[in-house]
């Protein structure tokens, strides 16, 4: 521990380490992220006891026991729903889920979606590694159509998620994108999804140097992330390339590449605005959409932020205003509703 100037004890990353032996595969991309959450945590402010980081079942869901902090690690795919009942009972807490493209989008994307939409506070950590890792290499919600694994000898017929769409859909109210090789844009990243009043959602791309190596090397090594990823900033123009001579401007409504230079500038280009509703979809789908020709880079960063009432403050609410009345309810009345019939008797 350190200490600040008026001698309050600051915490360090050190701070939320535990005793526990780390037991990940060597080189697995969960612990540049544990590293990254580790050394942000500080930054935020929050007291240790007022943090909880719940998981499901997967790799990813180790994550408590390698955190200093309140944790539990719960059950395949529920992460989500322990989450809820703990923030709409404890809303003081910070809560952070941390799961997998397994655990937060097959079993467990019924309670995903849901989280989402209510929008409580929590933060959501995503670890997408495109396999099922713990089970030992079967393909995942994410994996890419044709992926031969042992449970798709003949390349798998699913059409795969894109999280972040599903996010869209849900009405998330925070939507990112970062990757384990670069921790300072996840240092960035999970920053902001800690800052912002809502649920939050955060696709980590995760390498699983074992059953799915280098799924994401494209976006990560040095002599390819340049041309191949795309990093988003609040009202900076979408460029990208070795040289940062390419940029993406729109056509209508359609994204094209072009390169700057003989006339384009950056003025010309798509500026980036993370509280556009629409062209946060447009972003989300661009490598995915069939619609958009030619090849685009992977964009990484926050896509879309907006405001919206937060469920446990509507709820304590309610729950305030229903205190009120000291009861003046009616049970009888609230059993009956509104849906009743009264008979009358034939006239004679």
């Amino acid at each position: 521990m350190s200490t600040v100037l008026n001698g309050t004890p600051a915490l360090t990353a050190k701070d939320f380490v535990t005793d526990q032996e780390v037991r990940w595969c060597p080189g697995c991309g969960d612990y540049s992220i544990l590293a990254q959450v580790q050394k942000i945590m500080p930054m935020v402010g929050v007291p240790k006891e007022d943090i909880v980081i719940i998981s499901g079942i997967g790799c990813s869901s180790r994550f408590p026991y390698y955190m200093n902090t309140y944790g539990m690690h719960s059950i395949h795919g529920r992460a989500t729903a322990v989450a809820t009942g703990l923030k709409a009972t404890r809303p003081e807490l910070s809560v952070w889920i941390v799961t997998g493209d397994g655990d937060g989008l097959s079993i467990g994307g019924n309670h995903t979606i849901h989280l989402l939409r209510r929008n409580l506070d929590v933060n959501i950590l995503l670890f997408n590694n495109q396999i099922y890792g713990l089970t030992k290499g079967q393909y995942s919600p994410t994996s890419e159509e044709h992926k031969v694994t042992k449970s798709t000898p003949f390349g798998s017929i699913d059409h795969p998620f894109n999280p972040l769409a599903l996010a869209m859909g849900a009405d998330a109210t925070f939507i990112a994108r970062s990757m384990d090789r670069d921790p300072k844009h996840l240092q960035m990243a999970l920053t902001r999804s800690y800052q912002h009043k809502g649920a939050s959602f955060l696709e980590i791309y995760q390498n699983c140097n074992i059953f799915n190596d280098g799924a994401f090397e494209i976006f990560t090594e040095k002599s390819t992330k340049a041309e191949e990823a795309l990093f988003l900033e609040q009202d900076k123009p979408l460029v990208f390339g070795a040289k940062q001579n390419k940029g993406i401007k729109l056509d209508g409504l359609k994204p094209v590449v072009v390169e700057l230079g003989d006339g384009v500038s950056a003025d010309d280009l798509w500026m980036h605005d993370e509280n556009d509703f629409y062209k946060a979809q447009l972003l989300i789908r661009m490598f995915d959409d069939p619609r958009v020709e030619g090849h685009f880079p992977r964009p990484f960063g926050v896509f879309y932020e907006t405001q919206r009432a937060c469920y446990e403050d509507i709820m304590k609410m309610q729950i305030e205003e229903a205190i009120a009345l000291k009861g003046k309810g009616n049970l009888d009345k609230l059993l009956r509703g509104n849906e009743v019939w009264e008979i009358l008797e034939k006239p004679q």
